[in-house]
């Protein structure tokens, strides 16, 4: 029986990992469509899949930044500079973007929404004031709750002093980190069956009926980031490289943004990312610190989301915008996105914070981010998959223009 079950899966297994999540996603889009109760139950899958990711994630990062900054020769640089200016402007630039499409594209919202649970920060103070206490959080209280921040301040400090250890020591820790991610690659092989059953559930339980009231609102959203995604960040890597970006590009959107857009955490897709990076053969020096770092700043996405949201209350409420106003508040999304934590809806919550800039009471602003989370089963998706695979994207095209400026 296991010869037989082998011989009928062994075409499938033979495929490659995207090929095979492609088939998930259209064997879950049509489960959900004939078989919904069917379904709702294979949801299991999905939520195994982004549990798995999402435990081994903390570990893996926490590891793999220690062994590395640890394992670092003196005098060696790791070329993380170009890819923070990278980060830094691609959110910048994606801010400025939505602000423009919501002025082609003035949106009104239905805001009689009940309000959300939740507390929003209240200013950007306290945004950068909760990033600093983040960092020095308890180290074992940062693995338990993914506190990617303390996480990374505790690996680099680790890894620091470590460097002044024995190569026993050294390559104990080495050992360790190759012995994750080898556990991480087998978490990723299991992929498909983890979005299909993403997929299933997720239309199974919001079907397309709640999107459509909010239609012009979200494509606002997503045209933004699709713009993004396939013409401003190409244009970043060909600054920086040189070259025809779109083979990266294409190869960053199929290997990062398809599993990030169904797991819906940029927390839980980093070693996703990590992998992708080791396949592109890129410095691992330089992507072991970028990509979990990238999946706490690098917000391009969130930063489109809280911009156009905010504007779009603005414009429902009849509060006129100037130029000027709409720069600060390009800066205060691409400022506050970074402090977004890498999970599903986590920028939604920074709304209120940038529509206090133009006095909208904190009960309206949550009204507008209870919109948010109705039209999140896309937004959302569509976020992380760019906020993700534009960490790969930047990354790749630091390292590769490093190596063309030394060949």
């Amino acid at each position: 029986m296991i010869a037989t079950a082998q011989a009928v899966f062994r075409p499938f297994l033979r495929l490659g990992l995207i090929p095979q999540i492609l088939m998930g996603i259209v064997a879950g889009v049509l489960l959900a469509l004939f078989a919904p109760d069917m379904a709702g139950n294979v949801a299991l899958l999905g939520q195994l899949f982004i549990a798995a990711l999402q435990a081994v994630a903390p570990i893996l990062v926490f590891v793999l930044v220690a062994a590395a900054i640890s394992a670092h020769q003196k005098g060696q640089p790791t070329h993380i500079r170009p890819v923070l200016v990278l980060y830094v402007a691609g959110t910048l630039i994606a801010a400025l973007i939505a602000v423009a499409a919501s002025f082609l594209f003035p949106t009104e919202l239905a805001l009689n929404a009940v309000p959300v649970d939740g507390n929003p920060p209240g200013n950007i103070v306290n945004v950068l004031r909760d990033l600093l206490l983040n960092a020095v959080t308890n180290p074992v209280g940062a693995l338990m709750e993914s506190n990617f921040i303390a996480i990374l301040a505790w690996a680099i400090g680790l890894g620091l002093t470590l460097r002044q250890a024995s190569d026993t020591t050294r390559q104990a820790l080495s050992d360790l980190s190759s012995a994750i991610t080898r556990i991480v690659t087998l978490v990723i092989r299991l992929a498909p069956l983890g979005i299909f059953g993403l997929v299933a559930g997720t239309l199974a339980e919001s079907g397309v009926e709640a999107l459509l009231n909010y239609a012009q609102l979200l494509g606002v959203i997503v045209g933004c980031m699709l713009f993004v995604a396939l013409v401003t960040n190409p244009l970043l890597v060909y600054l920086t490289t040189r070259k025809n970006p779109y083979p990266l590009v294409f190869t960053c959107l199929r290997g990062s943004a398809i599993t990030a857009f169904f797991t819906r955490s940029s927390a839980a897709n980093i070693p996703v990312n990590l992998e992708l990076c080791r396949r592109l053969k890129l410095d691992a020096d330089t992507y072991s610190i970028s990509i979990p770092l990238g999946a706490t700043i690098n917000m391009c996405g969130a930063a489109i989301t809280i911009t156009v949201i905010t504007l779009a209350t603005t414009h429902t409420l009849g509060i006129s915008v100037d130029f000027p106003t709409a720069l600060l508040l390009c800066m205060v999304s691409a400022l506050a996105a970074c402090g977004v934590s890498g999970v599903a809806g986590g920028s939604l919550m920074l709304i209120p914070m940038a529509a206090n800039l133009f006095g909208i009471p904190t009960e309206v602003a949550m009204q507008a981010v209870a919109i948010g989370f109705v039209i999140s089963v896309v937004q959302d998706s569509t976020e992380t998959a760019l906020n993700s695979s534009t960490d790969v994207l930047f990354t790749a095209a630091a390292c590769q223009a490093r190596e063309k400026m030394h060949s």
